[in-house]
């Protein structure tokens, strides 16, 4: 696995080595001995004509949808896959300049990375996360299950023989594990997260109002109206767009009651996966989780009343992490601070091996 090498013991004494979460919609980074540094859309805007990358992160993602015809603001991932290999070695290239930069701007980058990736990819998708990594100049990588990277950002006591569950709701994925002695007990992924809530509120401002809104709008109002579960005070918000009938601009107020019917099929299939995840659980492992939670991690998880929708569905209680964006990334940041560390030395073995999840 390379920990022990001389060599990368030599670079590592120039090299602030870093955990990075690769997420569908955010990336964020971690920088051994400074904590997240970045935190930024995982969003690429290139020229078509020259190939040349123009921006990254949130100047990128500022483009959507506003670019001339030569200009394309591309999100290079999907579903936590990679779904282009070279604007993900630009982006992965450009972040961990950026990150040194900051940490320690006099010296070349070439640091050793983990990288968390969703735990039901194919081990070819590990390897081009692995591989975009190594040819966007880092020393070694390493890539990390992110349920488990969620659970150790969220402070779960992963390594003990104790039952834990974490529900990590990402961009483009959802992640329902049970993590036991180090390891991945029960594992169910699913592609529907974030990025299919939002794809629910265009369809639903189409179905309900001939109202054509953009990705940004839909996200605005998932955050700011969106919910799981009746709220105490159900809350209004103003959705723009095109109307398809007249082609002129168009705003409709709608409240939060309409969109969680609007965002329901999403959300159910969520839930579900949690209860499906639950119904394979050993019983030792359920009356662990009875007794300490369900944990949620990943922005989706930050949905209005997501925890106690899933607390009504389970019968169990229902946590939301310390800042949920990050636990991947400060999981992934774990690992780095402390590489020499057997217990992770075991879980990066772990998941550098192919590794089926259920789908549905």
């Amino acid at each position: 696995m390379g920990w022990f090498n001389p060599v990368n013991s030599l670079f590592g004494a120039f090299s602030r080595d870093l955990g990075i979460d690769l997420g569908t919609a955010n990336t964020l980074v971690h920088v051994r001995g400074k904590g997240i540094v970045i935190s930024e859309p995982s969003v690429v805007a290139i020229d078509v004509k020259t190939k040349q990358v123009l921006a990254v992160g949130a100047e990128a993602k500022a483009m959507v949808g506003k670019t001339p015809s030569n200009i394309v603001a591309v999100r290079p991932l999907k579903d936590g896959v990679i779904a282009d290999f070279d604007v993900v070695e630009k982006m992965i290239a450009h972040f961990i300049k950026k990150a040194h930069t900051r940490a320690w701007p006099l010296v070349d980058p070439r640091p050793r990375v983990v990288i968390g990736v969703p735990s039901g990819v194919t081990q070819v998708e590990k390897r081009a996360a692995r591989d975009a990594t190594l040819h966007a100049k880092a020393r070694d990588a390493y890539v990390v299950d992110e349920p488990m990277a969620a659970a150790i950002g969220a402070g779960l006591p992963v390594d003990e023989p104790m039952g834990s569950m974490i529900v990590d709701i990402g961009g483009g994925t959802t992640e329902v594990a049970v993590i036991s002695l180090g390891g991945i007990v029960i594992n169910h992924s699913i592609r529907i997260a974030g990025d299919e809530i939002d794809e629910a509120i265009i369809q639903f401002a189409r179905r309900e109002y001939n109202l054509l809104i953009g990705e940004r709008m839909a996200e605005r109002a998932k955050i700011v109206a969106g919910s799981a579960y009746p709220l105490d005070e159900e809350i209004k918000v103003v959705l723009r767009g095109r109307d398809l009938l007249t082609g002129l601009p168009k705003a409709v107020e709608v409240s939060s009651v309409e969109l969680r019917e609007g965002i329901a099929g999403p959300v159910n299939a969520i839930v579900q996966e949690v209860r499906s995840a639950l119904e394979e659980t050993p019983p030792e492992l359920v009356a662990d989780i009875m007794e300490h939670g369900i944990t949620l991690a990943g922005g989706g998880s930050m949905l209005h009343g997501l925890d106690k929708r899933i607390a009504a569905e389970t019968k169990m209680p229902v946590y939301v992490a310390e800042d949920p964006l990050s636990c991947v990334a400060r999981g992934a940041g774990k690992m780095v601070e402390n590489f020499e560390n057997k217990v992770y030395q075991d879980i990066l073995t772990r998941s550098q091996q192919s590794r089926k999840a259920r789908f549905p």
